[in-house]
This record gives structure tokens, sequence and C-alpha cells, in this order.
């Protein structure tokens, strides 16, 4: 799962380095750590779309995912031990991820459909639909 999300939503010249660190223990923390700054260089801009704000109601973004096709369960690679490379249901991850101040990705269908919330600076988190054309 982790490999799609990687090869669906980041760049091409990141990925071998964040899938050589999401797959050791040691530097996991690396590859979401640098989501935390260089997000705008590692994902893809053309699949990215601001949820604009008010955009803090994990409610709210969930209903946005299901208009956009989501699944009931999801993936998720957060900063939050709490959902941290688990699949559980969206609704679940959501509530962990929006607003906790550091970097998640939830994937909602593989390779198709994510959610994407940065680190908070100042204001609110910049969150995110991450949608790709379906894949065939």
């Amino acid at each position: 799962m982790e490999e799609l999300i990687v090869k669906s939503f980041f760049e091409k010249n990141v990925q071998e380095r964040v899938l050589h660190e999401l797959f050791s223990p040691k530097k996991r923390g690396h590859a979401l750590n640098r989501l935390c700054h260089e997000y705008q260089k590692m994902l893809k801009g053309k699949y990215m779309i601001e949820i604009p704000p008010p955009n803090s109601d994990p409610q709210d973004i969930y209903e946005l995912l299901l208009k956009n096709g989501a699944e009931k369960k999801c993936y998720s690679l957060s900063y939050n031990e709490k959902i941290e490379g688990k699949e559980l249901l969206l609704q679940e991850a959501l509530a962990q991820a929006v607003g906790f101040g550091f970097p998640s990705i939830i994937s909602c269908i593989p390779g198709e459909l994510a959610y994407f919330e940065a680190e908070q600076g100042f204001g609110p988190a910049p969150r995110y639909i991450l949608r790709r054309p379906k894949m065939n």
C-alpha cells in the first residue's frame, strides 16, 4: 500500500528515496519528517486540490472524501502513532489526523484518492485532497 501511495502521489525524483526511508525502521521517520517542510516539492502538485477554509472539521472532510468516491476503510501514513501504518475506518483516521498538527496521508482509494494534511504553522494546517485520474 505504501509503495502505491508513493508511486501515485510523490514526484518521481523522490520516490526511490521515500520508499527506502519508509521501509527502513531506522529511517521511516525521515520520510514523514520531510513532509513537514518539503511536501510541495515531494507531492505531485497536479494532483493536489486544496480544501479551502473552514476545513478543520473531520466530519466535513469525511463527507467531502465520500463525495469523491472514498471507501469506508483507508490506509494511513502519519506522524500520529495511533494511525501510523494502519488500515482503519476512514472516519476514525480523520478524527486522529485532522488538527493533529503534523503530516498525514490517508489513502481512500488506493492509487487514486487520498487526504493529505501538512504540518500546522501559523493558522490552520494546509489540507488537500490528492486526486489522480482512475488507473486502468
